[in-house]
């Protein structure tokens, strides 16, 4: 393959060399010698190229191995064969010597830099095939393709989490499902609910209703079954509402802000959750008599019990929210001006109520889909005709589908514009409506209404060649010559809804008719207003408006609070064990236990392979860089392209040894690989002991290649001190080392390896 076309910069200094990396917003690199980085440019590896290459072997005063009493300085830009060659590394500093000598092949040697090994990108097959097809965690993807695949080479010490799995990336409330999935293995219902908690204060929705696209990306998906993410939920969400009185406490500490919330649907409810837990005074003005908005009134109870919704908006009344019901905001009502004078803020959480019309004629002989909906939590139920025909692909139209065959409709026929594969409702609940008895006419739509009498006997469709035009905006086109009539006494229509919104001024409306509102902080043009949900951006899943509900209460308490949100910090290097008895393939249950097994905890698995990197931590070795100076065990991390601890615009300036160890001590690097010539150590041991007639009195020891950061043997080091050189030493020290460790389905042999290694180091002559 080609590479693609970049700028070489060749740095004069490494204040330059930063400067560079600083104004280009991550689109730079530097290059400190060797050919990795532009062997993975070669291959395409990423998504993106680096549009600046920062040549650093042109820096002046970086190629050097100095002694300075008993410290030993090595320049960044030093090579590896450089240092395997001097005679008084070899000497003093033998375990470093050994390893750059191990490393790859001469040519490899002869170009590889000190600080190109250490900074070296991950090896893992996966993170290098060129296309990412395994939509790899380490490169920004939300899989790792080794967990069931190929893992020979990688990880026997659990995995390093480095984004967010496939499940929680695609939640839109970014809950954290392998960790609550752990903890339900470990029994702890408590900890689990309040994880999920953190994220979603309505789980006992979300565990009935939720689209769970958590689970349509699950990493199992395309090896046996997704796991049932929701049913785990709906188990612990049930688990919370038998504890609401622990679980959904009034805060310890409160505040004398007082915030408004106009809509008790599901963004304005998670929004008065998290408000209220932060020791707001929250009051929620509803128009309906009962709280819960399009949960209480629009959701048919064979999806949602109404009971259930009752339970839960008694949860959140006794932590404090305040709920006033049949109570309208605008001219019916409360004027919004009154709500922002009583209250330190305000947010508005209406949801979209209003039926969208169909411009044809006669469309006043349709009947409302929402109207339909609401009407079924009435007394009187809504009419419902012999043959319905409900127009419209989505939810709330197979929602209505469903429940006109429930009011004991004869025959209910969905048409709708988009093809079975695209229809806008969730799979799984079109295949529910097909069960029920629904029938359905893809790719039509409404052509005229029939009527005798003043009644609609009949409609007329028409075919739809296309939904959407080129550019993805919808603009359907039909096909005038096909058209076809379906008898029906009742058409309901259901195709999206839309916010009423006269109780906004035009100042806070667009002019598709939504509240104005910013897309990360929800804040509207007025001050001290927030807007929020299905009136601020749209018709979407309840999970969609609890998580707008969570960010926007963020928002309002940094309002309140007088102060900026505050920007994310880099997230620390995080290691995350396996759950190795998820690899054999399973079946899908509705147990919460059970699921919880079938969760892999998914993270990347890949391994640090740099072989000086356990030497430099043996031997107590700083990293010196443009910013500050690092030890090297604190060096190196597993994050997103990354396997260290280096700031963007940092760059490391030497290596620095600050005492080198005496001649009692024994040291060396010992690896196991499988030819020679490859730059990947399948396990690398890094060794200082300290010895004294026969009797270890210090050790210090490093692994390589095994977990996803340089591996450092403490409870073995422990354990060695004032114990006897011999074959028991070594043999109970092996099976110390790998205590911890949770092989995989293919790298077992790893852990043999590890104590071959230990044992070969402690009775080394």
């Amino acid at each position: 393959m080609a590479i693609r076309n970049f700028t070489h910069i060749p740095a004069a200094s490494l204040k330059e060399a930063s400067a560079l990396l600083s104004k280009s917003k991550g689109k730079a690199m530097v290059m400190a010698g060797g050919t990795d980085l532009l062997g993975a440019m070669k291959d395409n590896i990423h998504d993106t190229a680096p549009e600046t290459i920062i040549d650093l072997k042109t820096i002046p005063g970086l190629r050097y191995i100095e002694s300075q009493g008993k410290t030993v300085r090595i320049g960044a830009l030093t090579t590896l064969a450089e240092i395997a060659a001097n005679k008084m590394l070899s000497t003093t500093c033998r375990v470093l010597s050994e390893a750059a000598r191990k490393t790859a092949a001469p040519q490899v040697r002869n170009m590889g830099t000190i600080s190109g090994n250490l900074c070296q990108e991950p090896r893992c097959w996966y993170y290098r095939t060129p296309d990412n097809l395994f939509h790899c965690l380490r490169k920004g993807g939300n899989r790792c393709g080794a967990l069931l695949g190929d893992n020979r080479y990688h990880s026997i010490f659990g995995g390093a989490k480095v984004g967010a799995p496939s499940c929680s990336h695609h939640c839109p409330a970014g809950i954290d499902i392998p960790a609550y999935m752990a903890l339900i293995r470990q029994k702890d219902f408590r900890k689990a609910s309040a994880m999920i908690l953190e994220n979603n204060p309505l789980p006992a929705m979300t565990g009935r209703i939720c689209p769970h696209t958590c689970e349509m990306n699950c990493n199992r998906k395309d090896y046996d079954e997704p796991v049932a993410i929701r049913n785990a939920e709906r188990q612990v969400a049930d688990y919370i509402l038998d504890h609401a009185e622990a679980l959904m406490r009034a805060p310890g500490k409160k505040t004398d802000k007082r915030v408004a919330i106009v809509g008790s649907g599901p963004a304005g409810l998670s929004a008065a959750y998290y408000l209220r837990k932060a020791g707001h005074r929250v009051t929620v003005f509803d128009r309906y008599p009962e709280a819960g908005g399009m949960l209480r009134y629009a959701i048919p109870a064979y999806r949602l019990s109404k009971d259930l919704v009752r339970k839960q908006i008694a949860a959140l009344e006794n932590m404090g929210i305040v709920f006033k019901t049949n109570t309208a905001v605008g001219a019916q009502g409360i004027p919004l001006k009154t709500l922002r004078k009583e209250f330190d803020a305000l947010l508005l959480a209406t949801g979209a109520w209003r039926q969208r019309l169909l411009k044809i004629e006669k469309a006043e002989l349709l009947t409302s889909g929402m109207d339909f909906l609401t009407g079924l939590e009435q007394e009187t139920p809504p009419p419902v005709g012999n043959h319905v025909l409900v127009i419209g692909g989505g939810n709330v139209a197979v929602d209505v589908a469903i429940s006109a065959l429930k009011l004991g409709a004869r025959k209910v026929t969905m048409a709708c514009l988009e093809t079975w594969s695209t229809m806008p409702a969730f799979p799984e609940d079109v295949a529910h409506a097909g069960k029920e008895g629904v029938a359905f006419l893809n790719s039509w739509g409404p052509g005229k209404i029939i009527e005798k009498g003043g009644r609609i006997c009949a409609m007329e469709l028409v075919r739809c060649a296309s939904v959407f035009d080129a550019t993805g905006r919808f603009n359907p086109v039909f096909d005038e010559a096909k058209r076809r009539v379906v008898e029906a006494d009742q058409v309901i229509l259901a195709i999206g809804q839309s916010a009423e919104l006269e109780y906004a001024d035009a100042s806070m409306r667009t002019d598709r008719n939504l509240l104005r509102s910013d897309p990360t902080s929800f804040a509207t043009p007025v001050k001290g207003v927030f807007a929020v949900g299905d009136a601020a951006y749209g018709p979407a899943s309840v999970v969609t408006a609890i998580a707008s509900g969570r960010i926007a209460a963020s928002s309002i308490d940094a309002y309140l609070n007088g102060r900026k949100k505050a920007a994310l910090d880099r997230e620390p290097f995080v290691q995350t064990e396996i759950n190795r008895d998820a690899m054999q393939k399973s079946t899908r249950t509705n147990g919460a236990d059970c699921e919880a097994l079938r969760c892999l905890n998914c993270s990347c698995i890949a391994v640090n392979a740099s072989d000086l990197a356990p030497a430099l931590i043996v031997l107590h070795a700083n990293i010196v860089t443009t910013k500050r100076t690092v030890s090297a065990e604190d060096f190196f991390a597993a994050g997103l392209n990354r396997t260290t601890v280096l700031e963007p615009d940092e760059i490391v300036r030497e290596i620095a040894i600050p005492s080198i160890p005496s001649r009692e001590h024994r040291q060396d690097y010992l690896k196991f690989r499988i030819r020679n010539s490859i730059d990947f150590p399948i396990v690398g041991l890094a060794f200082l002991l300290n010895t004294r007639n026969n009797i270890i009195k210090d050790a210090r020891i490093a692994l390589n290649a095994v977990a996803p950061i340089p591996r450092r043997l403490k409870a073995v080091e422990a354990f060695l001190k004032g114990r006897p050189i011999n074959e028991a030493t070594a043999q109970t020290a092996g099976e110390l080392a790998v205590k911890d460790a949770a092989p995989l389905q293919k790298n077992r042999y790893k852990l043999q390896v590890v104590k071959a290694l230990l044992k070969k180091a402690i009775l080394a002559e």
